[in-house]
């Protein structure tokens, strides 16, 4: 079937100058809460199972399965607990930032879905520390949901009283990892955990725990409403559904689009983010800075799960598509990203840390006009031996590192040899920009 029209940006209307927060009573007044209703009408096991039938996967970037993540929960351990990923630190993700500005009671009727489903105690939704907007609108939000009885009640048959509130990041992109979010949500410096044991055995505080994206969350009502089916008759076999896709970078309408997953990145920029501008279409990044580089022979990618495989990028993501064109200096952008990365990684793993920072003063070596044709050869070398080796890091910030640069040089070897002088130019004095960049 083909995508009909928006699902999860229904309330939100095209034209900027139309949109407003929408509140709790407008919000029910257009169906709200009735999908939580009829949740409630069905046992636990039910839903889980429609959602593990909707084939329901992550939007938060790994695509795992969501009913299938909720299995893993133990039986009748308690308490348990909800993290909401809003962290959405990756360069070039707004998606969750945009859908919580105007209707942030379809994120809160998907938690207290997900929290009656899996008896849940208490939801934590960890918002990225710099969204003060959003965190304010949130939290009005929940008091528009505690008023009406959605939250601070008993869940229907038990004696668990479901709580949600809003925690603040603290502004550090490792906090997107799932573990690093668990530690700076207990108070700790955001650090990634070693696993096992895995969050659905000892999470938040050591008991387990649920960490579900925003977007994912905010599927649910409608995949209640509507079925699984229905959700599958949107999208591709292994990725089902309508998707948010963020479009920035050098397009006419950057901005967030929803459409069915699979569909071509060249229509999603065509069609919705007003076509490629200023030159023409050189290179695009699928889905965040750590999903790697798609080539210029790859406009037509399909945006779905399967994309990594097809397509020679690490995944999806968190498919926040960054266009570039002919004008763009790649080598910069490489820099940049590593850049991004160099600074955020938080220095518990080797190769991460020491290979980031190398990465980096490589590629401002080169950017300086004072990289050596064996710096084409040593990037690729340091970025795979920290993403190819499993095991020697604890999360996968490094893995996106490698990505970025293995993508980058791979696809567009020209740009950055280009840039490379002879090995018999040695011992020049370097200027002072180039040696602060050595």
């Amino acid at each position: 079937m083909a995508f009909a029209g928006p699902v999860l940006l229904k309330r939100i209307p095209d034209d900027p100058a139309k949109r407003k927060l929408i509140n709790i009573d407008e919000y029910m007044a257009t169906g709200g809460y009735e999908s939580l209703r009829k949740a409630q009408a069905m046992t636990p096991e039910q839903i889980i199972q429609l959602v593990i039938d909707s084939n329901l996967r992550g939007r938060g970037g790994a695509g795992f399965p969501c009913g299938s993540k909720w299995k893993f929960l133990p039986k009748d351990l308690h308490p348990r607990y909800l993290a909401v990923n809003f962290d959405e630190s990756e360069p070039g993700t707004f998606k969750d930032r945009y859908l919580t500005e105007y209707d942030p009671q379809v994120l809160l009727e998907g938690i207290a879905i997900a929290a009656f489903a899996n008896r849940i105690t208490t939801s934590y939704i960890y918002i990225r520390g710099e969204y003060h907007l959003q965190a304010k609108i949130l939290e009005k939000a929940l008091e528009e949901a505690y008023a009406k009885g959605i939250f601070g009640q008993k869940i229907p048959g038990t004696e668990i009283v479901h709580n949600c509130y809003v925690h603040r990041g603290a502004g550090a992109y490792i906090c997107g990892e799932e573990t690093g979010l668990l530690e700076s949500l207990e108070g700790k410096r955001g650090w990634p955990r070693i696993k096992p044991p895995f969050p659905a055995i000892a999470g938040a505080f050591a008991k387990p725990t649920i960490i579900n994206n925003v977007e994912t969350l905010a599927c649910l009502p409608y995949i209640i409403e509507y079925g699984a089916d229905w959700f599958k008759s949107m999208g591709t076999a292994s990725s089902a559904g309508p998707k948010l896709f963020g479009v920035s970078g050098l397009v006419h309408k950057p901005g967030v689009y929803e459409e069915e997953l699979g569909i071509k990145m060249s229509t999603l920029i065509e069609k919705y983010a007003g076509g490629i501008k200023g030159g023409k279409y050189r290179a695009a990044i699928p889905g965040g800075v750590s999903m790697g580089v798609l080539g210029t022979d790859q406009y037509d990618a399909e945006l779905d799960f399967d994309i990594g495989k097809k397509y020679n990028v690490l995944g999806l993501g968190t498919a926040g598509v960054i266009v570039m064109t002919d004008k763009t200096d790649l080598v910069v952008m490489l820099r940049n990203i590593v850049r991004f990365f160099a600074h955020e990684s938080c220095g518990q793993c080797t190769p991460c840390r020491e290979g980031t920072a190398w990465m980096h003063k490589m590629l401002n070596r080169i950017v300086a006009g004072y990289g050596k044709p064996r710096d084409f050869d040593l990037l690729m070398e340091v970025g795979l031996s920290m993403g190819s080796m499993p095991g020697t890091t604890i999360c996968g910030l490094a893995d996106g590192a490698n990505w970025a640069v293995r993508t980058f040089l791979e696809k567009f070897p020209e740009d950055f040899k280009a840039r490379l002088k002879s090995d018999h130019v040695q011992g020049v004095t370097l200027d002072a920009q180039a040696a602060a960049a050595v």
